[in-house]
């Protein structure tokens, strides 16, 4: 028998703070425990002792100076090693979090912070409509992000209160995992694919979102544009050391919001952080679409990417086509019900997806690869020589380009031949001086070899531009990419067709929005109101005719095509070097940048990489690739965790195949960007 002596002595007194929700103040509790204690079984005293009737289901041990949750309620307070001194918040693990998203609109929703950030993410995008969840995560932006709006504030007469969607109410999912819903192949479509609008009946049928058919609409539609002053306001040059800035927040995928160090009702931003977007489809992703163009929106705006004067109106004429038919749209009232039963609709979806789509003819593409042969301009830049293009016949087959001084002798040795496979491809493109010109950057052993390619016309200049893109990702004209390909570059350039100015001037007077709120800046400040208002109206009149859901792809499409699209960039310092450089970090392959001129030094692919790993003491990342080259860096502008899940993340979202039924492999994500401490 134990005397009472023995039993103090195997015991020990455990303070434990209360969270409680209905009180403002936290309250002491002590408890008398024990080492073989289990977790579950502390909370069960603690409840006990508090003597409260409530659900307290969501609540869980939270242990401040460890920094950790104590969620294995299976293990004993030994093997978590919890003793007498240990600060513990007994708290609920669902909090408030603030959002701001791509098109700026602030959401306020109960988001868990014991779930890691992976899970919290996944789960906030079934609230919002949004599919492929892992295509976006939480940033933590600079300290004067949000200070930088209340300053603007300041100078106005009337305090301006930020405009908060609240979906308080949102179930969290901490209960039985969610059924299928939006995330369904077999549905029926949700939004309308030409206006974006959603589809009442089907939304209650099919959705587990909490999202009424009104807040679904202020996400799916496009935001008025932002006053000149608004923009001016948000404005700042940026070189490319500053946007290197701009990607240190990146939460850890891998770890909780509150094992971070974020409060409850902090604000976070949403963002797409991985530019692979996959399965774009105006019938479900009418507030993923929506939520991209405004990233891409916003992108454009504040010169975060650069484009072109001629790019520039391209984007302003698009933005201004989807205002006008955003206004419309909102005006209309949504509660019609759809014409299509919708059993009969989900049925005969399931019967295509059964049955699957037209057939491709793969066989074909196998045995008959294409091949592209034509006369082309080329020239290679060299000090002290002038621009001079010079005429060769080009074949182009499988992913290489070959050169002949004339057709004549293409059965001999080629002048040279030229691997694309890993190369960079730049457009040099000015539609209206009916110039047409592919930049290559071809790697080699001690860094890039550049090589200018100048084509005739448009349908020329598609063909062998979609051609060198698909030889970079290391796929042949075979592929079935190849056509689409093509088909976009052309209406791209399509778009950039300059007409007939009699029509715009009788416009420029009826033009509605000011012409300044779809451009930057900094090409604000280059032209007078009208002249702007002209150039943005005659490029408008390429796309007048498109439906608002076709606007926005049409503008992501376009962001896609500009040369810088898709790079991340962090400071860096290489294992060897002197000096800083910038890598820019892409889905398909790194970039070492020379951090003063901003050319590109080397290019490695993904495809051609063996391994990669951290060493967390010196905190330094080393990646292997084929032929026995490797590179070490350790990063200045951000945490090496941020990089190595961006890497792990894109090689993660490259085993995406739309078999899968849009399952993911949650543990092969964290064994590619964990990373482990």
């Amino acid at each position: 028998m134990l005397s009472s002596t023995d039993f103090a002595s195997a015991s020990w007194e455990l303070v434990v703070r209360v969270d409680h929700p209905n009180e403002e103040e936290q309250k002491d509790v002590t408890l008398r425990v024990a080492g073989d204690l289990h977790v579950g079984g502390l909370m069960l005293k603690l409840v006990e002792q508090i003597n409260i009737s409530q659900d307290w289901s969501d609540f869980a041990l939270w242990w401040e100076q460890k920094h950790c949750w104590l969620l294995k309620t299976h293990w004993t307070l030994d093997k978590y090693g919890v003793q007498a001194d240990a600060k513990l918040l007994f708290t609920p693990q669902h909090k408030m979090l603030r959002l701001r998203l791509p098109n700026v609109k602030t959401v306020r929703l109960r988001v868990s912070f014991s779930a890691v950030v992976f899970k919290a993410v996944s789960d906030i995008c079934k609230i919002l409509n949004i599919r492929r969840s892992e295509e976006l995560s939480l940033l933590k932006p600079s300290g004067d992000y949000f200070k930088k709006k209340k300053k603007k504030d300041k100078t106005n007469k009337e305090p301006i209160i930020e405009d908060i969607l609240n979906l308080e109410g949102s179930p969290t999912t901490s209960g039985p995992p969610v059924s299928p819903g939006l995330y369904s192949r077999t549905m029926t479509p949700t939004y309308d694919p030409i206006n974006g609008t959603p589809a009442s009946s089907t939304m209650t049928w099919f959705s587990d979102s909490p999202l009424t058919e009104q807040n679904c609409s202020i996400l799916a539609f496009s935001q008025p544009p932002q006053s000149p002053e608004a923009l001016a306001d948000m404005y700042q040059p940026r070189s490319l050391v500053d946007k290197t800035k701009l990607n240190a927040g990146w939460l850890d995928s891998s770890r909780s919001l509150m094992e971070q160090g974020i409060q409850e009702d902090e604000q976070l931003l949403l963002r797409f952080k991985y530019y692979t977007f996959f399965d774009l489809n105006p019938k479900y992703d009418a507030v993923r679409i929506n939520q991209l163009y405004e990233q891409a929106r916003w992108a454009i705006l504040l010169e975060e990417i650069d484009c072109t004067e001629e790019e520039m109106m391209i984007f302003a004429a698009l933005q201004y086509h989807i205002s006008k038919l955003s206004l419309s749209a909102e005006t209309q009232d949504f509660t019609h019900e759809s014409e299509v039963d919708e059993v009969e609709a989900a049925l005969s979806n399931l019967e295509v997806t059964l049955e699957g789509g037209k057939m491709d003819n793969t066989l074909e593409d196998i045995t008959d690869i294409p091949q592209l042969a034509d006369n082309l301009k080329l020239f290679r830049p060299k000090k002290l020589i002038l621009k001079a293009f010079k005429q060769y016949w080009f074949i182009f087959k499988d992913t290489s380009i070959a050169y002949f001084k004339n057709k004549e002798l293409e059965q001999g040795e080629p002048v040279e031949k030229l691997n694309l496979r890993g190369c960079e491809v730049v457009p040099d493109v000015n539609v209206a001086g009916r110039k047409f010109g592919i930049k290559l950057l071809i790697p080699v052993a001690d860094g890039m070899n550049e090589v200018y390619l100048r084509c005739d016309h448009e349908n020329q200049y598609a063909q062998w531009m979609a051609a060198c893109i698909l030889a970079s990702k290391g796929k042949t004209m075979a592929d079935s990419s190849y056509q689409p390909e093509v088909l976009n570059i052309l209406s791209f350039l399509r778009m950039k067709n300059r007409n007939s100015a009699s029509q715009v001037a009788s416009n420029v007077e009826t033009m509605d929005i000011n012409p300044e709120c779809f451009v930057s800046p900094r090409c604000a400040k280059k032209h007078k109101s009208k002249q702007l208002a002209a150039r943005i109206l005659e490029a408008h009149q390429n796309v007048a005719q498109m439906p608002l859901v076709e606007a926005k792809l049409r503008f992501i499409q376009a962001w896609q095509s500009l040369p810088e699209f898709g790079l991340t960039y962090y400071l860096v310092r290489f294992k060897g070097s002197k000096k800083d450089d910038i890598l820019g970090v892409s889905y398909n392959r790194l970039i070492r940048i020379d951090a003063t001129t901003g050319i590109p030094i080397t290019t490695w692919r993904f495809t051609n990489m063996k391994q990669w790993n951290v060493n967390w003491e010196i905190r330094q990342v080393a990646i292997e690739f084929d032929q026995n080259v490797s590179i070490a860096f350790t990063c200045l502008s951000a945490d090496c965790k941020i990089v190595h899940e961006y890497i792990g993340g894109y090689i993660f979202l490259s085993t995406r195949s739309k078999d899968q039924n849009e399952t993911l492999d949650e543990d092969l994500f964290h064994k590619l960007t964990g990373g482990q401490d």
